[in-house]
């Protein structure tokens, strides 16, 4: 069974995770294309940060940075272990996401991804994101993906 809780950034199993994903993405991209925020960016008031455990073992953590002023949330570092892949991890934790993006009266949430991550654009696109232009500070480089959705 899949176990999700909003988790601090700064304990070990989430900055482990969180530090894998940060180090798929460099393997992928220069830095400059590389949006990711730093643990203690994570751990700012406005954002919240969730693991996905499967028994003992943490697979996947994903987070939701609120913009208050545009009244969306915006999916930062989601990222799901290769152990953990194809058991259903980033589903349970999109879902916690929307729960509590909703729970905060947000209206919509976005995210920026890499046109390299087909797998990331594919879960998205299940949740109902559908492609959109640059949002908040992001700009269009050729290289990220824009998606957003409604949240009813």
């Amino acid at each position: 069974m899949i176990i999700v809780e909003q988790s601090d950034p700064k304990e070990p199993h989430s900055s482990a995770l969180l530090a894998d994903a940060q180090a798929y993405q460099a393997e992928r991209y220069a830095p400059e294309h590389c949006h990711a925020l730093s643990i203690d960016e994570l751990a700012a008031p406005n954002v919240r940060v969730f693991t996905a455990r499967e028994g003992d073992t943490v697979f996947g953590v994903g987070a939701v940075k609120i913009h208050v002023a545009g009244s969306f949330g915006e999916l930062k570092s989601m990222y799901t272990a290769p152990e953990g892949r194809g058991k259903g991890i980033a589903a349970a934790i999109m879902r916690a996401i929307e729960d509590i993006a909703k729970a905060e009266g947000l209206t919509a949430l976005k995210l920026e991804t890499g046109d390299e991550l087909a797998a990331a654009v594919r879960l998205y696109e299940r949740f109902g994101f559908e492609r959109c232009g640059p949002f908040a500070d992001y700009e269009d480089n050729g290289i990220s993906v824009f998606m957003g959705k409604t949240l009813a």
